[in-house]
């Protein structure tokens, strides 16, 4: 059988909202919360896919924004998939996040690839404006049990 079953879906949902600093001591926290939850919950999304999603977006809010204001994961487990947002203080949005880039990065330097990564391994992305700054978020579908690795 192609496609989703009704038994391949998580049966419940769940969330988790967690500050983390504004160093860079918040993005293994982070990974660390997003594989703890989908693992502890047996979710069906892509765990990896999550986790290194994750850390991209952390990483570019701690790297991207100023102050000290600790940022914000959001992670949201449906029976549909996960959404993931961070939320941090400045205000502008990504750039290139929601379209393709005008060049691709270049291979050999070590940053200007993690919005390249999001839009590619997520099934949607995006970013919003919040009282505090903005959140931008991925979403990714639960994997059929056929598709998961053993």
């Amino acid at each position: 059988m192609n496609g989703l079953t009704v038994h391949d879906r998580p049966s419940s949902s769940a969330s988790w909202r967690i500050a983390l600093p504004h160093t860079a001591a918040a993005v293994p926290v982070a990974r660390a919360l997003v594989r703890t939850a989908m693992t502890e919950l047996e979710h069906g999304a892509d765990c990896d896919t999550a986790e290194l999603l994750t850390a991209e977006l952390v990483a570019n809010a701690v790297e991207h924004t100023t102050g000290d204001d600790p940022i914000e994961l959001v992670v949201e487990l449906v029976p549909s998939g996960c959404t993931v947002e961070v939320h941090d203080p400045d205000p502008q949005p990504p750039g290139d996040l929601t379209r393709p880039a005008v060049r691709e990065p270049d291979p050999w330097l070590e940053h200007g690839r993690g919005l390249l990564l999001i839009r590619s391994l997520s099934s949607s992305c995006g970013h919003r404006p919040t009282p505090s700054g903005k959140a931008v978020w991925f979403r990714l579908p639960v994997v059929p049990a056929q598709w998961r690795p053993a």
